[in-house]
């Protein structure tokens, strides 16, 4: 298949383009109204006025799509940002800034880098994230976290594995197996008053363990509190309980002004 050439930055392409077939190579600075491609390649800064509809896309450098994006596969270095909704059929690769104005569905989710998507995220199968995610809601398989995360809606999953090494809000969290271990600070981290606290506010799931979060309510048949946790209200066994974890109630006041604890 030929290899089409982007046009300069100053040419308007005005009527919608026939379905998609061949291979599109955009190299440089390019200013599209639409793409469809098999395949879409993109090295350099690409701006799409309106729609993406595509099989594979494979970008690097910044990406930017005012409407839709649609693809079978997508691969992103650097910086992409779509103003509306993207529907991912396979899996979606990122490493860099990504910025979703709607809903973003994938089958499989691999990200390294800040993500925000303003509407619902969905992935049937795994979702891997690293770096910093933000979400209103999460629906989806298993669901792995390497960073921080503020989804402060529903986040239902077969299974959640949180590592969470900055400040990080989990809203109500339904799954079949939940492991959320937040921060522990270290001697530099008190040197600086540094504290990224790790908070979710429900969990429901056969099997939960915790440790450095603190978490207002959990109902599951097996809990495991380990050191830094802290649960206001517990529905069902605790299996194991470290002795730097707690349960219950407890009031926090700010320290006096010039002091802190």
């Amino acid at each position: 298949m030929s290899a089409t050439v982007a046009p300069p930055l100053n040419v308007a392409l005005g009527s919608p383009p026939a379905p998609p077939t061949g291979r599109l190579v955009d190299r440089g600075t390019v200013r599209r109204e639409w793409v469809r491609a098999d395949e879409w390649s993109v090295r350099g800064v690409a701006k799409v006025t309106r729609d993406v509809d595509v099989g594979r896309a494979d970008l690097d450098g910044l990406v930017s799509v005012a409407g839709h994006l649609s693809a079978e596969a997508v691969r992103a270095r650097g910086a992409l940002e779509v103003f509306g909704p993207v529907d991912v059929r396979g899996t979606f690769g990122a490493r860099g800034n990504v910025r979703v104005g709607g809903t973003l569905h994938a089958v499989d989710l691999d990200l390294d880098g800040p993500t925000r998507v303003d509407g619902a995220l969905s992935v049937d199968r795994r979702a891997q994230v690293r770096g910093l995610l933000h979400a209103p809601s999460f629906d989806g398989g298993l669901l792995e976290i390497d960073g921080s995360a503020t989804v402060v809606g529903e986040l239902r999953a077969l299974d959640v594995r949180a590592d969470l090494s900055g400040t990080s809000e989990l809203g109500t969290v339904f799954a079949r197996s939940v492991r959320v271990h937040g921060h522990r600070p270290n001697l530099l981290d008190k040197a600086l008053f540094r504290e990224a606290r790790a908070t979710v506010t429900r969990i429901e799931a056969d099997s939960v363990d915790l440790a450095n979060v603190r978490v207002g309510f959990v109902r599951t048949k097996a809990l495991v509190l380990g050191p830094g946790a802290h649960v206001t209200t517990v529905e069902g066994t605790v299996v194991r309980r470290h002795p730097r974890s707690r349960v219950g109630p407890e009031s926090e006041s700010a320290p006096p002004f010039g002091l802190r604890r």
